[in-house]
């Protein structure tokens, strides 16, 4: 089915989005009786997340963005895409193969919301493709950077691909024909490879071959040849694809046949798969079960590169059971992934500027003692603008050296492969400190590394728990129990992102580390519920979810709308990634109709319509989207304040979605010290004021993109709180 609107280009320098279709809210939703919704009242969150990756390519598209980040994007997009196949379209095909008929309140059937996705999938690669030929490709050959085709290879440059093909490629390669003696080969998942028809010299009948195109040899080759220098006295950069070389060798692999098409596709399977157990079974042995099973799962979808052969498509598609909607033409290439080396080129001027993260001014001293720093006031840290390592990191790695520690409690969530964490608890633990560790084995995509992590924890000696059983454990928390001269006190860190050395330089995180006894309490508390058996509902300023992080937050809101009421100084701004909990959305619409003014600031989904009269006329919604992910949650309510840093300030790890309020362990904090307050006030405004990197989000679910009005300066939120961070860091 088409969607309602119109469809535009991405590439000519004007950005329409797709209108939106809305349907019934995520599933996970739909467990707790609610009451029925309006056609008006919710946006698909799947069509609105693709709307949120439109937003992404278009950094690809914009010329303003520099040339290789904006190949960095088309991967990016393609990354997000690939992703959001494994985890969302899978469930949704289940119900239309199971034949469920049963319409959200638009009226959409599970058969129409699967099609609704692919007209909107189809149009967006369709856009990708366009960018990358008609700008991307052009404005590389102005730099001298060449990805050529075959044909566009000198002499010299095919014998060199063909001696590198030789050497490298030939005696890694494993062709796989399909007969009768042969069985049509496993597909592993977002595998790449090269389809071929191979006729036998005295036999009539087509024969298929795979020949999987190893992960361990990049897409583009740079090619041997030393070209001189260009005009410019740069350095030239040649490459021919690893899928034309292979092409044009196929004689090699299959002498004698008669070799017909030749054609590029790529599989993705899904991650949705729900392995049952209980309370009583193996948290760990469970998830080993689920990656197993993953590897053999169903696959969702079938890309095939540009002039497909339609005899492969039709075996391809018959031997993987897949309907013709599972099939997706490209244009371009098949996967913009394998672009990531161009991306990383080291040319200067055609990056971002480089950006070196500051030092909190509370922790300037580096020799100093981090505790009696935190003793002094709570300390907020904002990331990438201000430095993990000297914060964070700094903390957990002075509790294990200090002899007067005696406990650390953290929970890892995604930490990467070379965390200095792991090697830090170990550290503490090998020392005779009560270290315990709570790590998340069912974080999506990095259950097999935290099971690694979890073992080599737990062969050190640290107590390594998996959380609560049928909940995820998302919070990012982490609390030292020391002794100090006047008794034992707590420190803590609360953030709102990973412990995750690479993503901090790439998200925008806050977090908090704080002695505050009320708040230390709470987590002293929380971390007694992660590892034992604890039913503890009350805590003293922390939000907790399950327990009570909705109610709270709904209570928050409900307080705005009786202050504006009551004629006092209201407002509600939050800043999340997802806003999808319908519960909350209606609240918040009650709020408008009580003429409380909400801003929304949203990176990703968000399932409420803003702008609707009578029902979200004081609602608006934005996004941010450029150089870093927006991944920092802050939640502020007016309370009545006539100054607005007055107000109440919240952060933590959770958004406004069903999961994270009910199906998660997941801690918000207040932060009460005036001068974060102020700071955090100052993040919002700057987002607010955007007008570089933010989007207003229609009615229907579009969004169109801020610009400069005449006269008026370029204002990004990235570029002004990096100048901020410099600024701060030399006292100014």
């Amino acid at each position: 089915m088409s969607l309602h609107g119109e469809k535009a280009g991405v590439c000519d320098g004007v950005f329409v989005t797709t209108r939106i279709a809305s349907t019934s809210a995520d599933r996970t939703s739909l467990s707790e009786p609610v009451e029925a919704p309006s056609p008006q009242e919710f946006l698909n969150r799947d069509l609105s997340w693709l709307e949120f990756n439109r937003r992404v390519l278009n950094e690809a598209a914009d010329e303003r963005t520099p040339l290789l980040e904006r190949v960095r994007f088309l991967a990016i997009f393609n990354s997000n895409l690939d992703e959001f196949f494994m985890k969302r379209v899978g469930a949704i095909r289940e119900k239309v193969r199971a034949g469920k008929l049963g319409a959200g309140p638009d009226g959409l059937t599970p058969a129409q919301h699967l099609a609704a996705i692919r007209d909107v999938v189809t149009d967006l690669q369709r856009q990708q493709a366009e960018c990358y030929r008609k700008q991307i490709l052009p404005a590389l050959a102005q730099q001298n950077i060449w990805l050529l085709r075959w044909d566009q290879l000198t002499e010299e440059e095919r014998e060199g691909a063909q001696r590198y093909f030789h050497q490298n490629i030939f005696p890694v390669l494993t062709p796989l024909a399909v007969d009768p003696g042969h069985p049509f080969p496993f597909m592993s998942n977002l595998s790449e490879s090269l389809g071929v028809v191979l006729r036998h010299p005295e036999r009539p009948e087509k024969l298929f071959a795979r020949i999987k195109v190893p992960e361990t040899f990049p897409r583009w080759i740079r090619l041997e040849k030393k070209s001189g220098s260009a005009a410019s006295g740069s350095t030239e950069y040649r490459f021919a694809s690893v899928y034309d070389i292979i092409r044009h060798n196929l004689d090699n692999l299959f002498p004698d046949m008669t070799i017909g098409n030749v054609m590029v596709f790529r599989v993705t399977r899904t991650t949705d798969l729900d392995v049952e157990g209980d309370e009583n079974d193996d948290v760990r042995e469970l998830v080993v079960e689920e990656l197993r099973a993953r590897r053999f799962a169903p696959v969702v979808r079938l890309e095939l590169g540009p002039d497909s052969d339609p005899w492969m498509r039709q075996f391809l598609m018959q031997e993987l059971e897949l309907n013709p909607g599972d099939v997706y033409d490209l244009h371009g290439e098949i996967d913009y992934q394998d672009l990531r080396p161009i991306a990383d080129l080291a040319i200067p001027s055609l990056h971002y500027e480089p950006w070196t993260p500051t030092t909190p001014l509370p922790l300037a001293d580096e020799e100093g003692d981090i505790f009696a720093a935190i003793r002094a006031g709570d300390i907020l840290v904002h990331h990438p603008y201000e430095s993990f390592a000297s914060s964070v990191e700094r903390f957990i790695s002075a509790a294990a050296d200090d002899p007067k520690v005696l406990a650390i409690k953290m929970t890892l969530y995604r930490t990467g492969d070379e965390s200095p964490f792991i090697r830090t608890l170990i550290r503490a633990a090998e020392s005779h400190k009560q270290v315990v560790c709570l790590v998340e084995l069912k974080a999506r995509f990095d259950e097999e590394r935290n099971i690694q992590l979890a073992h080599a924890l737990e062969k050190a000696g640290v107590h390594v728990v998996y959380g609560v059983v049928g909940l995820k454990t998302h919070t990012k928390t982490a609390l030292v129990v020391r002794q100090d001269p006047d008794g034992i006190r707590c420190y803590a860190h609360v953030g709102t992102g990973n412990y995750h050395i690479h993503t901090a330089r790439l998200y925008t995180d806050l977090g908090i580390l704080t002695c505050d006894p009320e708040l230390t309490g709470d987590l002293v508390d929380l971390f007694h519920y992660l590892t034992g058996r604890s039913l503890k509902k009350d805590y003293r300023k922390l939000l907790v979810a399950p327990v009570n992080m909705r109610q709270r937050f709904m209570d928050l809101i409900t307080r705005e709308i009786e202050h504006r009421k009551a004629g006092r100084p209201a407002q509600i701004i939050a800043k999340m990634n997802s806003l999808e909990d319908r519960k909350v959305i209606r609240l918040l619409y009650d709020a408008s109709r009580a003429g409380l003014e909400v801003e929304l600031i949203v990176r990703g989904f968000c399932c409420l319509r803003p702008g609707v009269p009578g029902m979200s006329e004081n609602i608006r919604v934005m996004s941010i989207v450029g150089r870093f992910l927006e991944h920092s949650r802050i939640y502020y309510f007016r309370n009545g304040a006539t100054d607005p840093a007055d107000g109440e300030f919240y952060i933590g790890s959770a958004d406004w979605m069903y999961r994270n309020l009910l199906a998660r362990v997941e801690v918000v904090t207040p932060v009460e010290d005036r001068k974060l307050r102020r700071r955090l006030w100052e993040i919002l405004q700057i987002s607010l004021a955007d007008n570089r990197q933010a989007w207003d989000m229609q009615s229907d679910g579009t969004y169109v993109q801020r610009r400069p009005a005449p006269g008026e300066a370029e204002a990004g939120t990235h570029a002004t709180l990096m100048a901020l961070a410099r600024q701060r860091a030399a006292g100014i």
